[in-house]
């Protein structure tokens, strides 16, 4: 028995890639007697005209089977009297590659299908990508439909030369090909006598017999923290799953971020006292001395892991909406969520070729080499040292749908040269001395909505109050710190950035800030609050109807919209996201402006 090995199989639509594990299992006799009898009598109405059709023991759902495709991923345990084995069976269309790489993810072992009458196609190159970016080390590419290609040795030998140069592009360590026909069962399991041409192994023993445990093991001793187990007032652990090495009682611990260090005073593994703990198994990490340690956190030995806020990385864009540089997630790095901003995308990498493409924007199932900010720093580590906190994954934060998935393969030193300096003269102090507490008062709305002159009213307002204040108008912003920024997806989130750093730094002067911007994205303004402070941002919405905003058109901007002479014009060619908790909410098309500035002084004052 050589243990356990995870293996994906994947490549091109129609490639064969269900047929060839449902031959393997059915010949290799892996199939309970039912499961039989239910292929034989499914495979009547399958898509191979009564012939037996091995793809429907893997592709289970209706749609699957109605299409005879495969759509999403599908796991298989079987067991040989050689070996186990665990294979997710995963699509090939494009709009499937999202499922394609979450079997990427947990594999350690690529089979590529290659159709011997098509040779090597884009879906095929990107799949290898994709595997090699997951990590896996090991490739088999089954040259597949033999059958179709009348068993010739000279259609194999020319596929087998173009995988020899993928494997060289690519970097990959281990490579072999094997010929198959996965519907006649030619060297899937017993070798063919259709190619005596081919001397090499048969797919099932193959997989049997390959040697996949990493010979280069992951330095130290890496713990993510999961959880903190406080059951009772003298109980304290620390829980999570080792990613890498061994701990032991009395061994020392640091922890990071913090950077603390700490004894092993006792170890359980599940609920059992143990002397150690290692790779995989479910510890608990009791220490000699009270640290603050809470989930996210890390316990290392033997290692020195990253620990930043910024770094490079090799991502694959998964949603339909397409990548903007600025744009702002969420990152989950090993057992850590936190904020996180794609700062720029450095170059795409061409699926065919490999080359590096400049562009400012990603589509879907593109794979491209980015910037990542954190919101504060974190642990992580280089793909290649640590596979799990060298890698991550980004969460929309509207829709909690994974948006991508990457590999770290550096940190930017940048983030470690510059820290926030501290001052003897703090906010607290400056807010003080003004007598009065410092905040952001928000106003969003489209153009010609009333936020300008609704501001200008406020602020008048606190003037007279004896506030001190500071206006930030949009077009006098752009006029001067933004004069480079034009109105694209990636400047407007430039645009607010910007302006929330300065909101940031005027508030830590003791000003109260108002803003005026129509900042038509949810996720900017919701970046805008992280910068500012949540306690300290204060929503206006002015929620004036596009056909008053028209009406009024002071600058003639909707009448060029309409006529296709204004580009990315919010509420006409682009799109306002409109707040779904406002502080305060004021249609100006209903009152005056003085009522207008009457009501939101009325509202804002509990803030102040």
């Amino acid at each position: 028995m050589n243990g356990l090995l995870k293996f994906i199989t994947c490549g091109s639509v129609d490639d064969g890639k269900s047929t060839l594990i449902g031959h393997m299992l059915y010949d290799a006799k892996l199939l309970f007697t039912d499961q039989e009898k239910a292929l034989e009598l499914d495979s009547r109405v399958g898509s191979r005209d009564g012939k037996m059709d091995y793809s429907l023991l893997l592709d289970g759902l209706l749609a699957e089977r109605e299409q005879g495709i495969t759509i999403d991923v599908a796991y298989r345990y079987f067991t040989t009297e050689r070996r186990s084995f665990i294979v997710a069976d995963t699509p090939g269309h494009e709009e499937y590659t999202r499922n394609m790489a979450v079997g990427a993810s947990f594999a350690k072992l690529a089979v590529i299908l290659v159709d011997a009458s098509q040779g090597l196609l884009v879906q095929t190159r990107r799949h290898a990508r994709i595997c090699a970016l997951m990590g896996i080390r090991h490739f088999l590419f089954a040259v597949n439909k033999m059958d179709l290609a009348g068993y010739r040795e000279t259609e194999y030998k020319r596929i087998e030369k173009d995988l020899w140069k993928l494997g060289v592009d690519l970097e990959l360590p281990h490579v072999e090909a094997i010929p198959v026909s996965a519907t006649e069962g030619d060297n899937v399991t017993y070798k063919s006598k259709r190619m005596p041409w081919y001397r090499g192994k048969t797919l099932l023993e193959y997989l049997e017999t390959v040697d996949v445990d990493d010979k280069e093991q992951e330095e130290g001793f890496v713990m993510p923290v999961q959880r903190v187990c406080r059951p009772n007032a003298s109980f304290r652990g620390f829980q999570g799953q080792p990613a890498c090495g061994t701990l032991s009682v009395g061994e020392e611990v640091t922890i990071l971020p913090s950077g603390e260090k700490a004894e092993v005073q006792a170890l359980l593994s599940a609920d059992e006292q143990a002397e150690r703990v290692g790779e995989g198994e479910p510890a608990t990490v009791q220490l000699n001395r009270e640290i603050d340690v809470s989930r996210g956190c890390v316990l290392t030995k033997g290692i020195g892991l990253l620990v930043s806020s910024l770094f490079t990385a090799t991502l694959l864009w998964l949603d339909d909406t397409e990548l903007a540089e600025g744009k702002n997630f969420l990152i989950r790095i090993g057992t850590k969520m936190l904020p996180a901003t794609v700062m720029a995308i450095k170059y795409k990498i061409d699926i065919n070729s490999g080359e590096n493409i400049a562009d400012s924007r990603l589509r879907k199932n593109e794979i491209a080499v980015c910037d990542l900010a954190l919101s504060e720093k974190a642990v992580f580590d280089t793909f290649k040292r640590h596979r799990e906190l060298g890698s991550f994954i980004l969460i929309d934060r509207v829709t909690n749908m994974t948006s991508a998935c990457g590999v770290i393969e550096h940190s930017l030193r940048r983030s470690d040269n510059v820290t926030w300096q501290k001052l003897d003269i703090t906010r607290e102090f400056r807010a003080k001395r003004l007598g009065q507490r410092p905040v952001t008062l928000w106003f969003t709305g489209l153009s010609g909505a009333g936020k300008s002159a609704l501001a200008n009213e406020i602020e008048k307002a606190l003037t007279v109050q004896g506030k001190h204040t500071m206006l930030l108008d949009g077009d006098n912003v752009r006029l001067g710190l933004n004069r480079n920024l034009g109105f694209k997806e990636q400047d407007r989130i430039e645009n607010i950035r910007r302006t929330a750093e300065v909101a940031r730094l005027m508030n830590d002067a003791g000003l109260i800030v108002l803003t005026s911007f129509i900042s038509p994205y949810r996720s900017d303004r919701r970046k805008a609050r992280e910068i500012i402070g949540a306690g300290n941002f204060i929503e206006i919405y002015v929620s004036t109807p596009l056909e008053e905003c028209e009406r009024r058109d002071v600058k003639g901007l909707y009448k060029k919209a309409r006529a296709g002479d204004l580009p990315n014009f919010t509420g006409i060619s682009s799109p306002y996201e409109a707040p779904e908790h406002a502080s305060v909410e004021i249609d100006t098309s209903r009152c005056t402006l003085e009522e207008a500035a009457e009501y939101v002084m009325e509202q804002i004052q509990k803030y102040l």
